[in-house]
Parts: structure tokens; C-alpha cells; sequence
């Protein structure tokens, strides 16, 4: 999960430098088409394509949808906002996975859990408290939208993974976020400009790594257990922010974050003693 997140946090800067210049949805339809030849390619030197074929089709579908609406949200959001405030939002899905491992796998969360995740939803209100040079309301709204989508996608990740093959879980999701996506962008879809085609490979790269071991996790721990270790993903986008673009996130967010990360460690502390 280390490695996925560190990846995803590379990957999610250069989304921010293109959402600057295409439609969120045009970049939605390139990062996932950037990362299947990186999937396809090992498989096939590797005569391990039968891997692909997935099972539970109609899972499959909802989690690509689930994809569309998480990546279009989040490009959204990064347009308008830096890194960091974005991931101190997006903070707050651990805690939704929680408590939709809760609801829909069944997986007990007692009292104490509880109060830590309505602690950890107040820090996500402090973020996005309207104020002056704050993190601008839409890109917030959407960045929240983003979590939600994520945290149902990383739920239904937790379900196939009890049937389905890494490889089918990563290509099924990809195949049908560049497919869905870029049906969507074609029409309105502007030429890539020359100096990008690097930028839309290394994306691709650290996309298709991502999400290899983000599944991989959600394979060999419980969900609340695994998700927290997405809090290291502000690390990364606070270094990222200043190198890249000289910003650094306000007292507020920081504020609202420590909350949110506090929680989301005291809901997998009591998750790993549970199990």
C-alpha cells in the first residue's frame, strides 16, 4: 500500500499539470489508457493473459463506473486546488471505507470506532469551511465526491478479490474507464500536445504500479486495516506542492487533516486488535 501510494502521488501530480490544459474527462480516458500496456505487456511476455479473463462481470462494471466518477471528481478537484489540500480531503475515505465495511461486508466496528469516524467527518467539515484563500468550495465538494467514489470502489475491490485474479481486477477497471471515458471525451477531445507524451507515459507507468498494489493490499489485509496507510499520500503531496509549484497548505487544512489522519490510525489500531 506504501508503494501504491507513492505512486498514485507521482501519478496525481501529473494529472494536475494536465488538467491545466484537457477536459477532466479527456484526462480521465489517458490515464487509464496509459496504463494498459503497461499491465498487458508483462502478462504477455509472460504468457499469463488468461489472467484477465474476470468473472463477476457485473462487479467488474460497477467499480469501472465507480472509477469514471472517482478520477472525473478528482481531476476536478486538483484543477483548482493544490495537491495537498486535495489529499487532505481525500484523507477521509479510509474512514468511509470503514464504515461501509461495516454495512455492506459486515465487518464489526464497535463504539469506539465510531466516535473516531464522526471525529474524523468533523475534521473533513473544518477543510471545508468557506473562508478567504481557503480551498475553493467546488474543488472541495468534488475532492469529498472523489473520497466517496473511492472508498465504494476500494469495497467492491475487497469483494472480487475473493474470486478474481489480480490482473482481471486491475484490466477489467482500466479497459472500462478508457473505454467509457474516452467515448464520452471523443467529440470534444483536443490533440496532445508534443511535449506531454512523456508526461501521459510516466503516468501511465505509476498508474499501472498503483494500481497493482493497492489491489494486491486490499488482497492480503482488511480494509481498515490497509487504507490508513493512504494518510502518507499528504506527505507526498505536500513535498510535491512545494517542489512543483511553491505552495504550501494553511494551518486550517493542516488543522483538519491531523483529525482526519487521527481517527482513520485509531480506527485501524482497533481493527488489527479486533482481528
Amino acid at each position: 500500500m506504501f508503494v501504491a501510494v507513492a505512486a498514485f502521488s507521482f501519478m496525481d501530480a501529473l494529472l494536475k499539470l494536465f488538467a491545466a490544459h484537457y477536459p477532466p474527462i479527456q484526462v480521465t480516458a489517458i490515464r487509464a489508457l496509459a496504463s494498459l500496456p503497461f499491465l498487458l505487456v508483462p502478462l504477455w511476455y509472460r504468457g499469463r493473459l488468461a489472467e484477465l479473463r474476470p468473472r463477476r462481470i457485473g462487479l467488474h462494471l460497477l467499480r469501472g463506473a465507480l472509477g469514471i466518477l472517482m478520477l472525473v471528481t478528482f481531476i476536478m478537484a486538483l484543477r483548482d486546488a493544490s495537491l495537498s489540500s486535495v489529499y487532505s480531503l481525500y484523507m477521509s475515505a479510509p474512514l468511509l471505507i470503514a464504515v461501509l465495511a461495516a454495512l455492506l461486508l459486515k465487518e464489526k466496528v464497535d463504539l469506539g470506532r465510531w466516535l473516531a469516524i464522526v471525529v474524523g467527518l468533523i475534521g473533513v467539515l473544518i477543510i471545508l469551511q468557506p473562508r478567504p484563500g481557503g480551498l475553493p468550495l467546488l474543488a472541495g465538494l468534488t475532492a469529498a465526491s472523489s473520497a466517496l467514489c473511492y472508498a465504494f470502489a476500494a469495497i467492491t475491490a475487497r469483494i472480487l478479490t475473493r474470486s478474481e485474479k489480480s490482473p482481471a481486477i486491475v484490466f477489467s477497471f482500466l479497459l472500462i474507464i478508457a473505454v467509457v471515458a474516452g467515448a464520452v471525451a471523443l467529440p470534444n477531445w483536443l490533440p496532445i500536445r508534443d511535449s506531454d507524451w512523456w508526461l501521459i507515459v510516466a503516468a501511465g507507468a505509476f498508474g499501472a504500479a498503483g494500481q497493482h498494489y493497492i489491489t494486491e493490499a486490499f488482497r492480503h489485509a482488511p480494509a481498515a486495516v490497509v487504507a490508513p496507510v493512504e494518510y502518507t499520500a499528504l506527505l507526498w503531496g505536500i513535498g510535491l506542492d512545494w517542489i512543483a509549484w511553491s505552495l504550501w497548505p494553511n494551518s486550517t487544512v493542516l488543522g483538519g487533516a491531523s483529525l482526519v489522519i487521527a481517527a482513520g490510525i485509531y480506527v485501524a489500531r482497533r481493527e488489527q486488535r479486533a482481528s
